[in-house]
């Protein structure tokens, strides 16, 4: 198994949150600090706060914060936040997406729900807060937590103005 990259940039940017200790960021700043493209960053952000784990507030200094304490949110939640579905195999689907010629003897379907389950009691026993507090110092620095963000602006150049001529007028 394998989770999709929005899942994996989504922890990461969860764990940013939970590394700045409450206060509020950017989504230019996370995208810049994470090495995101902002529009991803974006994007993630807004299925985020879709499912309750980041507020977002916004005006000049708005941003996006954890929506609760880093303690109360789990491993389990932020993946269970993103990630479309778990179903393993085709049987997993509701409806069944195609017919198992041994289903009526398979016992895979069982163990590989054990896995599953095992999977999601062991991100349910970890919080944000577990990932964040004890390492502070390193996250700090790979996150660069005390450095300024440089926040790149892009300029337009002008564009010439095409002036029509006037109805009616021969050009």
């Amino acid at each position: 198994m394998r989770l999709n990259a929005q899942t994996d940039f989504s922890l990461r940017i969860m764990m940013y949150l939970a590394a700045k200790g409450g206060s509020s960021v950017t989504i230019p700043e996370v995208a810049a600090k994470l090495q995101l493209s902002k529009d991803h960053t974006m994007r993630i952000a807004a299925k985020l706060v879709a499912k309750g784990l980041v507020a977002s507030t916004r005006g000049r200094s708005g941003g996006l914060a954890l929506a609760r304490e880093a303690n109360s949110i789990t491993v389990e939640e932020i993946i269970r936040a993103i990630e479309p579905d778990f179903a393993l195999v085709h049987c997993f689907q509701a409806p069944p997406k195609q017919n198992c010629s041994i289903e009526p003897a398979c016992l895979l379907k069982g163990v590989l729900s054990s896995a599953l389950s095992a999977f999601f009691t062991e991100l349910r026993a970890v919080s944000l807060a577990d990932l964040t507090e004890s390492n502070q110092a390193p996250l700090a620095e790979i996150f660069r937590l005390n450095e300024p963000t440089p926040i790149k602006c892009r300029t337009r150049e002008a564009t010439p103005i095409k002036r029509h001529a006037p109805l009616g007028s021969k050009r």
